[in-house]
C-alpha cells in the first residue's frame, strides 16, 4: 500500500491531498484546499506547508507525489509554460521544490491526463488498453490512454480536442469559433445560450433560464440545465445542439483513435439524460461502425470528485515508472 500526495493548481484554488493507493483501488485520506496565492513562489511554498501538515498527522512514509495543472507546460522537465489561467507563471520549475523537501519521486501532468490516469487506473476506465477521457467542464479537453500507457505527445499538447473546429462559425471556444470546446464546454454552453436567448427575447418569446435582458450576463450552463430538465423548449434545443456537436467530436476520436471506452466527465455526467440519444443519433451516422461497436461511452466513474483523485493518479505513474525516480 503506497502513501500518494496530490497536488492541483488551478487559477482560483489549489488543492493537496494524501490517498492511498493499492490493487483494489485508491482511498483518499486528507484534503487542503485554499485560494491560489498571488505569484508561483508563495503558491509552491503553500503546497509544501500544507503537504508537510497533512504529512506530519501520519505516521507512515510518503512514496510520490503528483502535480496536476492546466497546460500547456512541459512534463518531462516538470515545468509549468504559461497557462492561461495562471498568469507569470512562465517556466516555473514545480518539480524540484518538492523533490527537493520530501525526497521522494514526482511526477507533473496537465489537469486533463491526470484526470484521465485517475480513470484509467481507478474509475471507469479500468481494465481498458485504449481510453479516452473528455473533461467536458469549463473547458474541453481529453486524456488518451493509447496500448496501455498515456500518450502526451511530443509536446505535451497531444489531445488538445477542444481546438478542433467542428462547424464554420458556433460560439468561441479555446480562441476559435465552431471549436469542441465552443459546443461542448461550460463556457461554450452558457455563450450558445446566451445568443439565443437574446434572439427569443427580441422575438418576446423570454426562456426560463433568461426572463430579461438585463439575466444574459448571468447565464450558465448550469442554468440552461435545470431549464432543459424541466421542459423550457430553448434550452432543450441548446442542449440539442450540443449533444450533435458531442456526436461529431466524438465520431472523430472513435475514428482516428478506435478506443475501447470513451469516460466523459463533469457536464456530461450531470446531463446524461438530456445528451445520450441525440449524441448516439449522430454517433451512429457518423462513426464508422466496426469501430464505434468496439467503443463504450460512459460518464467519469469517479464522478465529479475525479479532480480529487488526478493528482494522486500522477503519484501512482511516478511510483511506476523509473522515468520520475531518480531523485
Amino acid at each position: 500500500m503506497n502513501l500518494l500526495a496530490g497536488i492541483d493548481i488551478g487559477g482560483t484554488k489549489c488543492a493537496v491531498c494524501l490517498g492511498h493507493s493499492e490493487a483494489s483501488g485508491v482511498t483518499l485520506l486528507a484534503q487542503r484546499r485554499f485560494l491560489t496565492p498571488p505569484t508561483p513562489a508563495a503558491t509552491l511554498a503553500a503546497l509544501g506547508d500544507a503537504l508537510a501538515e497533512l504529512l506530519a498527522e501520519r505516521a507512515e512514509p510518503l512514496t510520490a507525489i503528483g502535480v496536476s495543472c492546466g497546460g500547456p507546460l512541459d512534463s518531462a522537465r516538470g515545468l509549468i509554460l504559461s497557462p492561461p489561467n495562471l498568469p507569470g507563471w512562465d517556466r516555473i520549475d514545480v518539480v524540484t521544490p518538492f523533490r527537493t523537501r520530501f525526497g521522494v519521486p514526482i511526477a507533473l501532468q496537465n489537469d486533463a491526463n491526470a484526470c484521465a490516469l485517475a480513470e484509467w487506473q481507478w474509475g471507469a476506465g479500468r481494465g481498458c488498453r485504449s481510453m479516452v477521457f473528455l473533461t467536458f467542464g469549463t473547458g474541453m479537453g481529453a486524456g488518451l490512454i493509447v496500448d496501455g500507457r498515456l500518450y502526451a505527445g511530443a509536446s505535451d499538447m497531444a489531445g488538445e480536442v477542444g481546438h478542433v473546429r467542428l462547424a464554420e462559425d458556433g460560439p468561441l471556444g479555446y480562441g476559435k469559433r465552431g471549436a469542441f470546446e465552443g459546443f461542448c464546454s461550460g463556457g461554450g454552453i452558457a455563450r450558445l445560450a446566451q445568443a439565443r436567448a437574446l434572439m427569443a427575447l427580441q422575438e418576446d418569446h423570454p426562456p426560463a433560464f433568461c426572463p430579461t435582458l438585463a439575466d444574459l450576463p448571468d447565464i450558465t450552463a448550469e442554468k440552461v440545465g435545470m431549464a432543459a430538465q424541466a421542459g423550457d423548449p430553448l434550452a432543450l434545443a441548446i442542449f440539442e445542439t450540443v449533444a450533435y456537436y458531442l456526436g461529431r467530436g466524438l465520431a472523430l476520436l472513435v475514428d482516428i483513435l478506435n478506443p475501447e471506452r470513451i469516460v466523459i466527465g463533469s457536464i456530461y455526467g450531470r446531463q446524461r439524460a438530456l445528451l445520450e440519444a441525440p449524441m448516439w443519433r449522430v454517433l451512429q451516422a457518423e462513426a464508422h461502425p466496426h469501430a464505434l461497436a468496439a467503443c463504450t461511452i460512459v460518464p467519469a466513474g469517479l464522478g465529479e470528485r475525479v479532480g480529487d483523485y488526478a493528482g494522486l493518479a500522477v503519484a501512482q505513474l511516478a511510483c511506476e515508472s523509473k522515468i520520475y525516480q531518480q531523485i
